[in-house]
């Protein structure tokens, strides 16, 4: 659990450092403190939302999974001072870029 939550803490921060005007990640721990929130949205808030948006999910077979996870970083990005998001197209987008780094990084390490 805890490598789980370093890799997540590494990807938002790949993500930031690619998307870098339009997302904002203070440090390190401000990383760490994100993935944790995000994580337990998607754990809590995140499983509702995918059973209420699961005919949408299998229309666009699984891409508006992202939409749903922009929801989430939203929510995360007003809760948390030290990670900014733009708007919701780039929460969008660190969703997507997230998600791709997460997979490389869980394949290498996981």
């Amino acid at each position: 659990m805890i490598t789980k939550l370093v890799i997540n803490a590494l990807a938002l921060l790949a993500a930031a450092y690619f998307l870098k005007p339009r997302v904002k990640i203070n440090d390190v721990w401000s990383a760490l403190i994100t993935a944790v929130v995000i994580g337990l949205l998607n754990a809590t808030l995140g499983k509702i939302l995918d059973v209420l948006a699961f005919p949408f999910t299998a229309i666009t077979l699984g891409l508006f999974s992202l939409v749903v996870d922009a929801i989430l970083i939203k929510i995360a990005d007003y809760a948390l001072k030290g990670f900014e998001v733009k708007n919701f197209l780039w929460a969008i987008v660190l969703a997507a870029v997230v998600a791709v780094i997460n997979s490389i990084l869980y394949s290498i390490f996981l």
